[in-house]
């Protein structure tokens, strides 16, 4: 059984491995992180955040409730227009155990290359809501947090409520 990780954990800091083979084992953790990421009323999970060390991740479009399963995401283009919006991680966690939030800014549309559950090559572009979360997860991928894109002022009050969890 997965568990979350919270900031703090060192896995989220990792860079993950591409994945080579699409295992049983793969696709059960992607189907329980589902399950995860919607009882947790989370919009996405990336498979550092549950311990895995594989580029890998979900997401749901909030607008339609679709749900994507991406092996090997890769952002290839990212527009030049940017957007601020709020973010919160299932990994960071304020003293009330829900997800601490801080405006971010990223590109408003990016267009994402990844194979899906059944081995075949699929590509979107992605605006609005979706963008973003696809942002956020790969970023998990390469260890990356939204933290990391806070100044350092935002970033310590972010910690602040992380730590007081603690």
């Amino acid at each position: 059984m997965l568990q979350m990780k919270l900031c703090g954990d060192l896995v989220l800091r990792e860079k993950c491995a591409p994945v080579d083979t699409i295992t049983p084992e793969i696709l059960q953790n992607m189907d329980e992180m589902v399950k995860m990421m919607s009882e947790q009323n989370g919009v996405g999970l990336a498979a550092p955040q549950v311990g895995v060390l594989q580029r890998f991740l979900v997401m749901m479009n909030p607008d339609t409730n679709e749900i994507f399963k991406m092996i090997n995401p890769v952002i290839v283009s990212r527009s030049a227009e940017t957007v601020v919006m709020e973010e919160g991680c299932l990994s960071v966690l304020g003293p009330d155990g829900l997800p601490v939030y801080a405006n971010v800014t990223r590109p408003a549309v990016v267009t994402v290359e990844w194979t899906d559950t059944a081995g075949q090559r699929c590509a979107a572009e992605m605006s609005g809501l979706p963008a973003r979360i696809v942002q956020h997860e790969t970023d998990h991928l390469d260890g990356i947090l939204f933290i990391d894109y806070l100044s350092p002022v935002k970033r310590e009050m972010v910690m602040r409520k992380v730590r007081r969890r603690k």
